[in-house]
């Protein structure tokens, strides 16, 4: 009998391997189980499905210059080829809150840097005498670091 793709034989596992399992057809001929062919879920071990000398259904894949591709999964019938169903629907799944997306910020200035926000100054002069003491305040810590030995750029053990 000659072989042809889509054919569902039975065969006799002959070989077990990490990536499959070889299967003895009739007329002499032996093909090959890929282990994502093996079973409609994940396979850690192939040895936990099929065992040399079982005897199994196999559907004909392809036929590649001699080399004959198998599949026992299917082989079985339409309802057993799915992987199994979760118990519930995407829209059921416990403990999911929607997705919300944050507010959009409007302007660089919308967005607070500091957790605890000091009232905001009401007039320019306010704000550049605010700003001005900011920076005098970060300019005499810098100093006060260099003063001590401490560089800004790192040099591996923090001294110059």
């Amino acid at each position: 009998m000659a072989l042809e793709v889509g054919m569902i034989l039975e065969g006799k596992v002959s070989g077990i391997t990490k990536f499959g399992a070889f299967v003895d057809l009739p007329d002499s001929k032996t093909g090959m189980v890929h282990i994502s062919e093996v079973a409609p879920t994940f396979i850690n071990e192939i040895s936990d499905y099929v065992q040399v000398g079982q005897t199994v259904k196999v559907k004909v894949l392809a036929i590649d210059n001699g080399k004959i591709k198998l599949s026992i999964k299917q082989a079985l019938p339409k309802e057993q080829q799915s992987r199994p169903k979760p118990p519930f629907k995407k829209s059921e799944r416990p403990n999911r809150q929607p997705y919300k997306p944050a507010p959009p910020v409007k302007s660089p200035g919308d967005f607070e840097w500091q957790s605890s926000r000091k009232s905001a100054p009401t007039s320019f002069e306010d704000m550049m005498s605010s700003f001005k003491k900011t920076s005098e305040d970060k300019m005499s810590d810098l100093k006060r670091g260099e003063s001590r030995g401490y560089s800004r750029r790192g040099n591996g053990n923090g001294r110059r």
